[in-house]
């Protein structure tokens, strides 16, 4: 592989970085909205003594910055001290600047914090606007799982993630947030990773060669006027 080939993959799958810095941080930088006092309307609520379980039915929730609507909402408990929250049935979950749908998502909170989530659908899609940037990015996967104490962020099963003309797809991509390492594999059935890169300076090239033509196109009639004087 050439050193070109590999900076043009380097390039494509750098595009996942700002999503997975979005996920990473949106859990922690949350952390102050996770101490906010908590909005919750629902068409229903009943409380499972058996099972010490609160559950929603037509749930809209915000807190801070972070809003979730769901058909159906299930908790442990009525804040994000140490509570497991699920959701189900078109899962809208929007933080600053981050929107994803989803058929489902369960949440574990521990002090205030996300320390696993694990949000499937068919696809689950993300979508990132970063502050201070045109560029969107766009990620879609069969399961998304998030877990802080391991540090990583895992897509699985068709995912995909795309920004300004770049692409990259795979049966399975891991992002290590403390090493800031990507790693994309196969499913081993055939399917392999795939990489897409849009040089930004890619238009040059052909208006170049354009311009060539045009000059070559003039010069004939010189060269034949010159043979009409001799």
């Amino acid at each position: 592989m050439t050193a070109f080939q590999k900076n043009r993959i380097l390039a494509g799958v750098a595009a996942l970085v700002p999503l997975c810095v979005f996920l990473s941080g949106a859990a922690n930088a949350q952390l102050s909205d996770l101490r906010l006092p908590i909005s919750l309307d629902a068409e229903s609520t009943d409380y499972d003594g058996k099972n010490s379980m609160l559950m929603f039915k037509g749930l809209r929730l915000s807190q801070g910055n972070i809003g979730i609507h769901a058909d159906a909402g299930r908790a442990s408990k009525l804040d994000f001290d140490d509570s497991v929250w699920r959701f189900t049935g078109n899962v809208i979950i929007d933080v600053e600047n981050g929107h994803i749908e989803c058929d489902s998502a369960d949440l574990q909170f521990i002090d205030h914090q996300l320390r696993v989530a694990d949000i499937v659908g068919t696809p689950a899609t993300f979508e990132l606007t970063r502050a201070g940037s045109d560029d969107t990015t766009y990620a879609e996967a069969g399961i998304l799982r998030y877990d802080l104490l391991a540090g990583t962020i895992e897509f699985s099963e068709n995912a995909k993630i795309t920004e300004g003309g770049n692409q990259i797809s795979s049966s399975y991509l891991v992002y290590n947030i403390q090493e800031q390492r990507i790693n994309a594999q196969s499913s081993g059935d055939g399917e392999k990773v795939k990489i897409i890169y849009t040089p930004r300076d890619a238009d040059p090239v052909p208006t170049s060669e354009e311009d060539g033509g045009e000059d070559e196109t003039e010069d004939e009639p010189e060269q034949e006027s010159e043979d009409d004087g001799s």
